[in-house]
C-alpha cells in the first residue's frame, strides 16, 4: 500500500530499490529472475527482524504514518450498508468524527470512528482527526441512539487529540468528553473500542470507554503525545523519544496494566502494508468479542465494565 519509508527502514527502501529495478531490466532473464527470488527473500527477513525489535519511539513513528489504515479503509471492508449519520443537533457537524449505522455479519451495529484524511484538502476539512465538541456531541447522540435500539456500538481510536484551540473552548470541549465518558460508562449495550493508530488524551478517551478495548500491535495510547510531555518535563519536544518510554505508550506495555485486553497483530512490516489482511484481523477480533459480550445480561454487562476500570493498573 506505501512507498513511503520511515528513517529506520532505509535498508528495506535500498532492497526494494534494486528489486524494482532489476525487474525492469529482467525482460524474462532466468538469472535476474532468481537474483530478484533472493532479494525479495533477504527483505523479507530484513522486514520482519526491524519489526519484531522496535523501541517505543519507533512504534510512535509507526502509528503515525502517512499510509496508516483510517476507519474509511475499515468500513468497506468490514460492514455492509454503512449509512453516515451527521451533526450533533446543537451546532454543527464536525468531519473528524465519522459514524452511522452499519452492518457487520448480519448484525447491525453502531459505529463511530476518528478520520484524519489522506489528501491536504482532507485533512484540513477532518481537522487531522483532531474534534472539536461538537464531534463528541455527535458521537453522544450516536451512542443513546444504539442504546435505544440496542445496537453494539464499535469504536475506532486514531487521533493525536481533542482540538486544543480556543474556539473549541469555547463551545465546551472538556464538558463535552466528560459527557461522553458518563455515558459510555453505563451505555446499554456492549462497546468495543479498537486503537488503530495514535490514541490521544482525551480526544481518545471520549469514544475509548468500553467493553473490550483492542489495540494494534503498533498503535499507542497515552493521556498526551510524547512531543508534550517531553515540554512539559524537559522543556523541550526533541526528548519525546524518552518520554515515549518512560510513558510506556505501546500496546506491549498496556496490556501488562490493564489498560487494553487484546493486541491485534499487524502485517510484516505495519499495517499500512496490507489493508485487506489488516481488516481480516481486526473482523476476527471482533467476532471473538461480540459473541462473548453478547451472552452477557445488561446488568453483567455494565458491572463487568465498571470493575475492568476498577482494575486499571493494579
Amino acid at each position: 500500500m506505501s512507498n513511503q519509508f520511515l528513517e529506520f527502514e532505509k535498508p528495506l527502501a535500498d532492497i526494494l530499490d534494486k528489486i524494482d529495478a532489476l525487474r525492469g531490466a529482467s525482460m524474462g532473464d532466468v538469472s535476474l529472475l532468481k537474483e530478484i527470488q533472493s532479494l525479495e527473500s533477504e527483505e523479507e527477513k530484513l522486514r520482519k527482524k526491524i519489526f519484531s525489535k522496535l523501541s517505543i519511539w519507533q512504534k510512535v513513528q509507526v502509528a503515525r504514518h502517512p499510509k496508516r489504515p483510517h476507519i474509511s479503509d475499515f468500513i468497506p471492508r468490514l460492514f455492509n450498508d454503512f449509512d453516515e449519520l451527521h451533526g450533533d443537533r446543537q451546532f454543527a457537524d464536525d468531519a473528524s468524527i465519522i459514524g452511522g449505522l452499519a452492518s457487520f455479519e448480519d448484525i447491525p451495529v453502531m459505529i463511530v470512528g476518528h478520520e484524519k484524511g489522506r489528501e491536504t484538502s482532507e485533512k484540513v476539512k477532518r481537522n487531522f482527526g483532531m474534534a472539536q465538541p461538537e464531534g463528541y456531541r455527535k458521537a453522544k447522540r450516536l451512542f443513546k441512539l444504539a442504546e435505544r435500539f440496542s445496537l453494539p456500538v464499535i469504536t475506532f481510536i486514531d487521533t493525536a487529540g481533542a482540538y486544543p484551540g480556543v474556539e473549541g473552548e469555547e463551545r465546551g470541549q472538556s464538558e463535552a468528553i466528560a459527557q461522553n465518558l458518563a455515558i459510555m460508562s453505563q451505555l446499554k449495550t456492549p462497546i468495543i473500542v479498537i486503537v488503530t493508530g495514535e490514541g490521544g488524551s482525551g480526544g481518545a478517551l471520549a469514544i475509548g470507554v468500553g467493553d473490550h478495548i483492542a489495540i494494534f500491535e503498533h498503535a499507542i495510547y497515552s493521556v498526551a503525545s510524547p512531543e508534550a510531555c517531553a515540554s512539559i518535563v524537559w522543556r523541550s519536544s526533541e526528548n519525546a523519544p524518552d518520554a515515549a518510554e518512560a510513558m510506556k505508550v505501546s500496546a506491549q506495555e498496556l496490556i501488562k496494566i490493564g489498560i487494553v485486553d487484546e493486541i491485534i497483530t499487524e502485517p510484516s512490516g505495519g499495517a499500512h502494508r496490507d489493508y485487506d489482511e489488516m481488516a481480516s484481523l481486526v473482523k476476527k477480533s471482533m467476532i471473538d468479542a461480540l459473541s462473548k459480550l453478547n451472552q452477557l445480561s445488561t446488568e453483567e454487562l455494565l458491572e463487568r465494565r465498571y470493575q475492568r476500570l476498577l482494575r486499571i493498573g493494579s
